[in-house]
């Protein structure tokens, strides 16, 4: 593989594929198993500043995986990006459940 994860920072090599099971809690810390209705979705910036996040992935409800196909990191810098993973729940209330690091790392072509 040509990724690794360590606590929430994800080192990536640019245009790699990256899989990922994502696990969600509740405040009691109990699973949580989204709903009908639930959006989960991972969003990576240069800073926490920047007006638009450079890499936006929806994370099904159903399969918990998040995913990177090639293409999406392919037209990144090689960089450390921050991003944070959150959840708009039916409901409408929303919770950032993970914040980390993304390095995305040089290739050989």
């Amino acid at each position: 593989m040509s990724y690794s994860v360590s606590g929430a920072t994800i080192t990536l090599t640019r245009g790699d594929t990256f899989k990922a099971q994502i696990e969600l809690t509740d405040s009691s810390g109990n699973p949580y198993t989204p709903v009908d209705g639930d959006v989960i979705r991972f969003a990576a910036k240069m800073t926490y500043s920047d007006a638009e996040p450079c890499l936006v992935k929806n994370i099904p409800i159903d399969t918990m995986k998040l995913i990177f196909d090639p293409e999406d990191t392919k037209n990144l810098k090689f960089a450390t990006y921050v991003y944070d993973i959150q959840i708009t729940q039916a409901s409408g209330e929303v919770d950032t459940f993970i914040m980390g690091k993304l390095k995305i790392t040089e290739e050989v072509d």
